[in-house]
């Protein structure tokens, strides 16, 4: 999508195409507000359902969507002026896009002080010139590095700490018949991670900003070529299960690789903890561990950076009326984040990006793992939010397809940089 003007003749068409849904904020009175399935339903949808039966004459109507389908369906309507009232959205270029439509709320004011409830990187993703956007709905999601203890002990590996104990417990995995890694290649979006944390790790996260404010040539930083170069290496080094580009992320299918002891350790987001809980309680419970990505010598970027999804976030539609927009947004300050939709949180064992929640942490149902995750997130000194959602939508496709065929040898680092640098 390089602007939302270049959709309203699509979002004509596709208007007539039906799907499920309420109607938009242009189409009535009603207050409507869209999101996805899964965790939404089960910790939003409560949350709607409190606010409506404490407020008759200020109803929200909510609607789920898949994941992909909502991708499709959100931009058509923004496009064509008939967006929901409430909008849900990951922040980073997406949201950029509305913004410079004016197609979304400046809530700094209204807001105000409320604000300040959040980690502060939790907002970073949704400010755009010191203006915020949206509002934080949903738990804080990391990557970490998970290990099954069990398979790394019986091949006499420690858990790496830097990238050159890594490679040696690659090849003493090899040599022991375990696959040093799991990789859902078939997704592509997890190879991303690999590079996010050793660009941060090899140059600082002023790589990547130099790349989100398109400066010629940013993708050729000699950190991005290093990061590359030392993929490939692991690649070729034996360092991913076998077949890892036919591995999707249905079912779990790399989670799975870990806790079967086929794998014996998996770079991915805390999601994926809840999936070790529900699908193999006994190995949750004795055998994972989880740490930071490992440094780089000569490095220059800060060890405790972090990488992932800082949140998904609430905006609010230039497109409704006054009266939605206030109902809107009186929703977002008053009703979303109250303690009934903390608590749902913490019991589906979500970290919320809340301050100063340290006791309410202790509570979570696996207390030893959230906490790591609140102590990362409030130590760290940047957070990056992933490149995939902090991109321009258009340029994100390209990164990942580039991405996926360096992972696969099709091309070399250089040529990467050079496909990427053609995006800015």
């Amino acid at each position: 999508m390089t602007s939302l003007a270049a959709l309203s003749v699509a979002a004509l068409l596709a208007s007539c195409a039906g799907g499920s849904g309420s109607a938009g904020s242009s189409a009535g009175d009603a207050v409507t507000l869209w999101g996805i399935t899964s965790d939404q339903e089960e910790t939003v949808d409560p949350s709607v359902a409190d606010w409506n039966a404490a407020h008759p004459d200020a109803q929200l109507e909510a609607t789920y969507f898949e994941g992909e389908a909502y991708k499709s369906k959100i931009r058509t309507a923004i496009g064509a002026g008939a967006g929901p009232s409430v909008i849900y959205n990951k922040g980073g270029g997406t949201l950029q896009s509305y913004v410079d439509a004016d197609k979304v709320v400046d809530l700094s004011d209204a807001l105000g002080d409320d604000l300040d409830r959040f980690l502060p990187f939790a907002l970073d993703p949704v400010t755009f010139d010191g203006a915020v956007y949206a509002v934080p709905m949903k738990a804080v999601a990391p990557v970490v590095l998970y290990v099954n203890e069990d398979v790394m002990d019986e091949a006499g590996v420690e858990p790496p700490e830097t990238w050159d104990e890594l490679l040696v417990a690659v090849e003493k995995l090899n040599a022991a018949g375990v696959a040093p890694f799991a990789l859902a290649g078939a997704a592509k979006w997890p190879e991303l991670m690999w590079l996010e944390y050793l660009a941060d790790r090899i140059g600082g996260p002023e790589v990547f900003d130099a790349i989100l404010a398109g400066e010629a040539g940013a993708w050729s930083h000699p950190a991005i070529i290093q990061a590359n170069e030392m993929i490939q290496d692991l690649v070729e080094a034996g360092g991913f299960a076998d077949g890892f580009a036919s591995v999707t992320t249905d079912s779990s299918a790399d989670a799975a690789l870990l806790y079967t002891g086929k794998a014996a350790m998996l770079l991915q987001g805390t999601w994926v903890n809840n999936t070790f809980r529900e699908q193999a309680p006994e190995f949750a419970e004795s055998s994972l561990g989880y740490l930071p990505f490992p440094t780089v010598e000569g490095g220059t970027g800060d060890p405790a950076n972090i990488v992932g999804n800082p949140t998904s976030y609430f905006s609010v539609s230039a497109d409704a009326t006054e009266a939605q927009q206030a109902v809107a947004i009186d929703y977002l300050k008053t009703g979303l984040w109250d303690e009934p939709f903390v608590d749902r949180l913490i019991e589906a064992n979500q970290v919320p990006p809340l301050a100063d929640i340290d006791d309410t942490i202790a509570d979570l149902p696996d207390a030893a793992f959230g906490e790591t995750v609140y102590q990362m997130i409030s130590d760290a000194p940047n957070f990056q939010m992933s490149w995939d959602q902090a991109l321009e939508p258009g340029q994100a496709q390209e990164m990942l397809t580039n991405l996926d065929r360096l992972f696969n040898l099709q091309i070399t680092p250089e040529e990467f940089s050079t496909n990427m640098n053609a995006t800015l």
